[in-house]
């Protein structure tokens, strides 16, 4: 009895082991990786940092800098890791970022043209990123010239926000945060990374920054290099550290 009591703790412990294998594969690829980390899971504001995957493993590329996050904090979101619980899950409008690591998709701006080698998206007035739960186009930019009326009824993301928010330059240059790609039903939706207000400003659940690292950032990233984004409160970093294969954040003191 007791030797196969071991054997199954064995197989357990295995188990977990190839689970966490497969779950760092998601982004074993990835090149570059923007790391953003804050003090707790209920804390509005945090420290973005900048990784090259080389020969020797992850270099710090840049010197760290400050953004603001959601209002409420962060909540784990669907993105490449498996959904957790050991923390605050994200939920449509609750003022949460996501956590977890996500593929970084196009960037997007009010110019014509951008410095960054990413697939850019021109913002026109009638861009919208729909977050309507439920609609076929949930969490997506779409063109409602194209799409139709229809398509972006009830949302309340315009992308060009100079032109229906009083002027506002917050989406002026940033991209968009894979969260949430397979669309679930209240999982939430639009994440960006995007200009800030100010450095006392939060959000209503995207990564914002100062004009300058910004334009860092895009000029920085590659799509070749399957750049990934990252959030975590700094403790829940620190544990899962050397099982998802991300930077240790002590490098980046030294």
């Amino acid at each position: 009895m007791r030797n196969c009591l071991l054997l199954g703790l064995a197989l357990v412990f295995a188990g977990n082991a190839v689970a966490a294998a497969d779950e760092s594969a998601a982004w074993s690829d990835a090149g570059q990786m923007v790391v953003v980390t804050t003090p707790g899971w209920n804390v509005n504001h945090g420290t973005l940092r900048t990784y090259e995957r080389t020969a020797d493993g992850w270099k710090e590329a840049g010197a760290p800098a400050p953004v603001t996050i959601g209002k409420a904090g962060a909540g784990w979101g669907l993105g490449l890791n498996a959904p957790r619980h050991d923390g605050p899950v994200k939920r449509e409008g609750d003022l949460r970022s996501p956590a977890g690591v996500f593929d970084i998709g196009e960037a997007f701006g009010y110019a014509a043209k951008a410095d960054t080698a990413m697939p850019y998206r021109a913002l026109s007035a009638t861009d919208y990123c729909v977050d309507v739960s439920g609609a076929p186009q949930y969490n997506r930019i779409v063109d409602a010239k194209v799409a139709g009326e229809k398509a972006v009824e009830g949302s309340t993301e315009p992308m060009r926000r100079d032109l229906h928010v009083h002027g506002d330059q917050r989406y002026r240059q940033g991209f968009v945060i894979e969260h949430n790609p397979q669309q679930r039903a209240q999982g939430g939706s639009c994440i960006f990374a995007h200009l800030w207000k100010s450095p006392v400003d939060a959000t209503t659940g995207c990564t914002a920054m100062d004009p300058s690292l910004m334009h860092r950032l895009l000029a920085w990233l590659r799509p070749d290099e399957h750049p990934v984004f990252v959030l975590l409160p700094a403790s829940t970093y620190e544990k899962l550290q050397a099982e998802w294969h991300l930077p240790a954040l002590e490098e980046a003191a030294r």
